[in-house]
């Protein structure tokens, strides 16, 4: 287990501190994705691919992510949590100008595999820092964590639609911002925490199996993001070809999904708090399902919309605590986060193609169908989230304790 190395360093103005950096650290990270998001359309014309070449394109990021994210704890244990974050988000930022220098399909894919791969790697240093940073504040944190990623995927998109609309060169905008996000990335992790091993503790192996308990976490993970990839991705299309909405009409089931998804991971801590990590994911579970259930029902744009935003809703907690079980099993947190982000960035992989095979052979309500029993698992196996005997203890009022649990209520 990684300890921060001065004990002071987990003062409470440390924590309050720490817990501000790494939110930032979250926004930033977010804020590459919804930046490049806006620009696949410009990549897929300006190297002239069809829509086929850009699908098999866009597999690559999740192989790199998948490849590489076991390697996020060796790098941790051999530079230290700060330095690793740094050069990892670093990394991650300016892999965001990559895929639009890319002069043809080979160096396009090879882009996208080094731009997952800092993704990810990034993605399990965040994670793992933000439930030490959760542990030592003795409560909840992790749902506004991501709430915090979600928000910047908006920022980003919504720097890059108006560059989109004024015509704005796709290599100009990526290095703009990527020299944006690298500085702010610089800025941020000079005060991230600094954990390092425990003396005599041997470095995680290069690559590794996941624990069997990651993998059991892992599954839960899966079903919420197959349900929001598959939501995500063809929500609009849905509106369009199900519930006979406008172009402009279903447009908005995205942003009712993406919306009340950032805002409830926003407001989820506070419902961990009250109500414990296993409770929520059980409602969130059944909103989650209510909502898939109403989509499949809708013959009309409004219901359909108000079923994606409960969808949204209902699991917008499932990462984050998957992400936070994971952390707290095992010797080594990083390497059974590596293994819950494997299988879940997996399944986001798998959800767009699925939803799309399963509707070309019967039809999208089919699809949506599978969706919600999928969400339906969320009720069903919540309790693999349950915190550990030692850990479901609420921390005491009076000084930060070496290693306080994170305070959650017992189911």
């Amino acid at each position: 287990m990684t300890t921060a190395a001065p004990s002071e360093q987990w003062s409470p103005a440390r924590v309050r501190r720490a817990h501000l950096t790494m939110r930032a650290a979250f926004a930033v990270h977010g804020a590459a994705s919804g930046t490049f998001a806006t620009r696949i359309p410009w990549i897929k014309d300006h190297l002239g691919l069809s829509a086929g070449t850009l699908g098999l394109a866009l597999v690559c990021p999740a192989i790199g992510s998948s490849l590489l994210m076991p390697l996020a704890g060796r790098l941790m244990h051999r530079f230290g949590s700060r330095a690793a974050l740094r050069l990892l988000l670093c990394l991650w930022c300016a892999a965001l100008a990559l895929p639009a220098l890319a002069p043809g399909l080979p160096w396009l894919c090879l882009a996208l595999l080094a731009f997952g791969a800092s993704a990810g790697m990034a993605d399990v240093v965040m994670n793992a820092l933000g439930i030490a940073v959760e542990e030592h504040k003795g409560k909840s944190i992790m749902s506004g964590l991501h709430g915090m990623w979600s928000t910047g995927t908006l920022i980003g998109a919504a720097i890059g639609v108006p560059a989109v609309h004024a015509g704005l060169d796709g290599r100009v905008h990526l290095l703009l911002m990527a020299a944006l996000l690298v500085t702010a990335a610089l800025l941020i992790t000079a005060h991230a925490p600094d954990t390092r091993p425990d003396a005599g503790e041997e470095a995680p192996p290069h690559f590794s199996l996941p624990p069997r308990a990651a993998l059991v976490i892992g599954a839960i993970g899966f079903c919420g993001v197959f349900a929001e990839g598959g939501s995500s991705d063809w929500c609009a299309v849905y509106l369009r070809d199900i519930a006979h909405a406008s172009p402009a009409v279903a447009a908005l089931a995205y942003t009712a999904f993406s919306c009340t998804m950032a805002g409830s991971r926003l407001v989820g801590d506070v419902v961990v708090r009250r109500l414990g990590a296993v409770r929520t994911l059980r409602i969130g579970g059944a909103v989650s399902t209510l909502g898939g259930a109403l989509v499949v029902a809708s013959r009309h744009p409004g219901p359909a919309i108000a079923g994606f935003a409960m969808i949204g809703v209902g699991i917008s907690v499932t990462v984050p605590l998957c992400f936070a079980a994971a952390g707290r099993r095992g010797p080594v947190p990083s390497q059974a986060i590596a293994g819950v982000a494997t299988v879940t960035y997996t399944s986001g992989l798998v959800a767009p193609a699925a939803i799309g095979g399963i509707a070309a052979a019967s039809s999208l309500t089919v699809s949506f169908a599978l969706i919600t029993v999928l969400t339906l698992g969320l009720v069903l196996g919540a309790g693999v989230v349950r915190p550990t005997p030692v850990l479901a203890k609420v921390s005491s009022p009076g000084p930060v304790p070496e290693r306080a649990p994170a305070g959650t209520a017992t189911e």
